[in-house]
């Protein structure tokens, strides 16, 4: 049996993702990051992007927005505002909210406002991405 590290995935609603997985990969602000089990300890902000977790030797895919992640040599906790498997994307939302976001931001906004819609789009933009992606 292979080794394992805790994999913790939190946002805002709820606990999403929670399992002994073989390894993970995650979209860091710096680039793409591997960790294994015994990884050096590390913490990083998170980028909107796709998480994919390896577990009994098979991969599982997440949309995920900004946030953090903590790695230690047997744990990988993450928060982030958003958490979605691939699977349970709706596509069809991602792309409405993706609209509403582009249309925001040709608005004139304030600093506010145009680093929330930004993040939103951003939301967006990695729920399609990973799931075309999936569908390949």
């Amino acid at each position: 049996m292979p080794e394992t590290l805790k994999l913790e995935i939190v946002t805002p609603e709820a606990q999403t993702y929670s399992d002994d997985v073989e390894m993970v990969t995650l979209p860091g602000t710096e680039g793409e990051m591997g960790v294994y089990p015994h990884h050096v300890p590390l913490m990083t902000q998170l980028a909107p992007g796709e998480i994919i977790v390896r577990k009994d030797g098979k991969d599982t895919f997440l949309a995920v927005g900004e946030g953090f992640v903590e790695v230690t040599g047997d744990h990988v906790a993450i928060l982030t505002d958003m958490a979605i498997k691939a699977d349970d994307i709706d596509e069809a939302k991602a792309e409405e909210a993706r609209r509403r976001a582009e249309a925001r931001l040709a608005e004139h906004l304030d600093d506010g406002d145009h680093a929330i819609v930004s993040a939103a789009l951003a939301n967006a933009l990695a729920q399609i991405n990973v799931k075309r992606r999936r569908l390949r």
